[in-house]
């Protein structure tokens, strides 16, 4: 069986600030056994101009993410928020242009983008992936990977295979960290109440480490935990699976 050619969509925010996770998940697959590829071409997908209301805006973006990513037997990224404006948004973005090559180029394209743990679970068809992370955890499921792009239980079910693990409940998971991109600014104080509640829960669980599949929602909640004092720190879900015994990849 010939390996499984993944382009890596690192997404601009964690190429900027959060690097190491990308690097994670080029490191988990590569162990997996793909074969896996980081487009130079590739830019922002656009959300944070759809999001927001400029739809024109988007348009040379997804322009380039339909070019950049053609070809590739799977598209993966560590953001649940990043692949829901592809899956979802690039569509509509294409229909408004009325350009028929760019709706053909987006629809070829984005069926074959995930999220990473979509991906682990869905075409790789695994959910052990030699992970060794000795600590307690909770897991925050993030709004678009939850609500629209429907990851259910996948996540949870990579964490739970994770030898040494102590896996806890998190109370009110399903709830929004209040994060939700230009909400956090537009509303800021509905947002820190929001983030506040979220991180007083993660506290109450016992927990080392907070792990999401979005590090927008960890940036919120955990500068919110950082502010309390807790001792409690966040981590994105592919650094954790990446994470083996010997501390390598």
């Amino acid at each position: 069986m010939m390996p499984v050619r993944v382009a890596l969509f690192a997404t601009c925010f964690n190429d900027v600030m959060w690097p190491e996770t990308p690097k994670a998940v080029v490191r988990l697959l590569r162990r997996l056994g793909c074969v896996v590829e980081f487009p130079l071409e590739q830019t922002c997908c656009g959300q944070m101009f759809t999001n927001t209301g400029y739809a024109e805006e988007a348009i040379p973006a997804v322009r380039n993410f339909a070019a950049t990513f053609a070809g590739y037997d799977a598209v993966v990224a560590p953001s649940g928020s990043c692949v829901g404006s592809v899956r979802h948004q690039h569509r509509d973005v294409a229909a408004r242009v009325g350009d028929a090559r760019l709706q053909a180029a987006v629809e070829a394209v984005a069926p074959n983008v995930y999220e990473l743990s979509e991906f682990l679970v869905d075409v790789l068809g695994v959910t052990d992936v030699g992970a060794y992370f000795p600590h307690r955890v909770t897991y925050h499921p993030t709004c678009h990977s939850l609500r629209m792009l429907r990851v259910g239980d996948r996540p949870l079910r990579l964490l739970e295979a994770v030898r040494g693990i102590d896996l806890v409940e998190l109370p009110g998971a399903e709830q929004c960290c209040g994060f939700g991109g230009t909400f956090a600014l537009k509303n800021a104080d509905t947002s820190i109440a929001m983030g506040a509640g979220k991180a007083a829960a993660a506290r109450r669980t016992g927990a080392e480490v907070l792990v999401a599949g979005d590090n927008s929602c960890l940036a919120h909640i955990g500068g919110l935990l950082s502010r309390q004092r807790g001792g409690m720190r966040v981590m994105h879900l592919a650094e954790l699976l990446a994470t083996t015994e010997d501390g390598g990849a």
